[in-house]
């Protein structure tokens, strides 16, 4: 049975590739928040309208379901990978195998940590550290209009440990904060950028020391899934999470834009995840024989209480 559907797939792209039809094998990391979802969506609805035969995976958000669907691309012979890698280090080897068999990887959402940059084409995605550097200076701002002073504790609630946003948003986040030594993070751990972790880390960060010492609360969350967690055990805990603290998070999800409406919840600062079009126009000027840019970065905002109620159907229409 085995030989039987390793055959039909070998057959399979032996059709596509006399049709001239481009295979994409896509090495989802996961499904961990309503921004994947849209991303995946994305990924998968823009194959489908350009013509594409795409192979998808979805990795449950662990490492080495990922190099295993890498491999089985390069074993199947794409004619590209499209790679968001769960986190930044261990894929040198893969890469290497990927690029031996001439088939260029395009790193799509986050990067990778390696001493050769040949061995992927190409990043398509966020900046994440200016990401931060917005979280940050958004703070900041409204800090010095609400108080006249920039002071604060801040709890942080960190994504996968190791994955690019993570170590970016934080680092962005920190470069801007360095400047004001009243403004400090007091606690700081992982959700995994999920809702219900998040939940988890707030309900712990409430029982801590430094928050019941904490004068002005602030909360950082890496994604809006993890803070939309938060104050589901802010309310829990008889918090009001508008009022009693700042909440700052990342992706502009549409539930994040109707926790800001509802007064729940401050700012979030986008994180665009349908990059499917200029994805698939990268793949398609690969194919052609093309070069294409080293870095492609989407184009984001950043949204607050004072336009997310209005901008709310608008964003509910894109994901």
């Amino acid at each position: 049975m085995r030989k039987v559907m390793a055959f039909l797939v070998v057959m399979a792209i032996s059709v596509s590739a006399m049709a001239g039809q481009i295979t994409v094998g896509f090495a989802q990391l996961g499904a961990e928040s309503m921004w994947r979802t849209a991303n995946t969506d994305s990924i998968k609805g823009e194959a489908a309208s350009r013509g594409i035969n795409l192979i998808f995976s979805d990795a449950q958000q662990k490492q080495e379901n990922q190099i295993k669907a890498v491999q089985s691309f390069i074993a199947q012979g794409v004619d590209v990978i499209g790679l968001p890698p769960v986190v930044n280090s261990g894929w040198e080897p893969v890469l290497r195998e990927a690029k031996e068999a001439g088939i260029p990887v395009i790193l799509a959402d986050r990067t990778v940590d390696t001493s050769d940059d040949s061995l992927y084409v190409s990043f398509i995605g966020s900046n994440f550290i200016m990401e931060g550097e917005s979280a940050g200076n958004w703070l900041v701002r409204e800090l010095k209009a609400k108080y006249g002073d920039v002071k604060g504790e801040v709890f942080e609630l960190v994504g996968t440990v190791g994955a690019a946003p993570a170590i970016d948003r934080k680092k962005g986040f920190e470069n801007v904060i360095a400047s004001y030594p009243n403004l400090n993070i007091v606690k700081s751990q992982s959700g995994d950028f999920t809702r219900a972790q998040g939940k988890e880390v707030m309900e712990a960060f409430i029982k801590s020391p430094e928050w019941t010492k904490a004068q002005t609360k602030i909360i950082y969350g890496h994604n809006d899934d993890m803070v939309l967690g938060a104050i589901q055990a802010l309310e829990e805990a008889g918090v009001n999470p508008g009022k009693e603290c700042i909440i700052i998070g990342v992706d502009a999800i549409a539930d994040a834009f109707e926790a800001i409406a509802q007064g729940k919840m401050h700012v979030t600062v986008e994180c665009n995840p349908l990059i499917g079009p200029q994805f698939y126009d990268m793949v398609e000027a690969l194919v052609a024989g093309k070069t294409i840019p080293k870095i492609v970065y989407s184009n984001e905002g950043t949204y607050d209480y004072y336009c997310a109620a209005a901008l709310l159907p608008w964003r509910r229409s894109l994901y």
